[in-house]
């Protein structure tokens, strides 16, 4: 359920833990798949961007997807994001298990998903994230609901929502500018 600014602020300042969706958070939701049956997803770089940002600042990001493709798992060794659960049928089995293994509770974690799937795990994490563009029924449900499209900077803008709120944000971009 959305919150109020000063709840949600609250909430966004224990974020340790981000759970990605892949289909329609980390790419547009578009499943292309050539001739010869290999499947290709498009990845946005600031999203990338994003993550190695949050990496930095000691932050962990997991992914929890439906769907397995071997692109995601490349992706995600690039941004070197671990654990990588793929291709679940339900998924908050998997969310309560990637918890354990990192250690991190449930007040701690941020899950970003887009679509029916997602419900439980939103209902379930100190934050329940979302693109824009997501199922209704999860932009009624979501805490917090970014303006930018899935695979096209939701994560991006997430990320800096969260390292705002933190009060991290603007001494982690001046580590990329230039001295002088």
């Amino acid at each position: 359920m959305p919150l109020g600014a000063e709840e949600l602020n609250h909430r966004l300042k224990a974020i340790r833990l981000l759970v990605l969706d892949v289909d329609g958070v980390l790419t547009d939701g578009v499943i292309a798949i050539d001739d010869l049956g290999v499947e290709t997803k498009h990845f946005h770089v600031r999203d990338g961007s994003a993550i190695a940002l949050w990496r930095k600042s000691g932050g962990k990001v997991a992914i929890l997807s439906g769907r397995k493709a071997a692109c995601v798992d490349r992706r995600a060794a690039e941004l070197g994001i671990t654990p990588v659960v793929q291709g679940v049928s339900s998924k908050l089995e998997p969310f309560r298990a990637i918890l354990e293994e990192t250690g991190i509770p449930t007040d701690q974690t941020l899950f970003m998903g887009d679509d029916w799937a997602d419900l439980e795990v939103l209902a379930s994490a100190g934050v329940g994230a979302c693109p824009g563009d997501a199922a209704d029924e999860v932009r009624s449900v979501a805490h917090l609901v970014v303006q930018s499209a899935g695979g096209r900077g939701a994560v991006r803008e997430m990320v800096e929502r969260v390292l705002r709120a933190q009060g991290r944000f603007e001494g982690l971009v001046a580590t990329y500018r230039p001295v002088g």
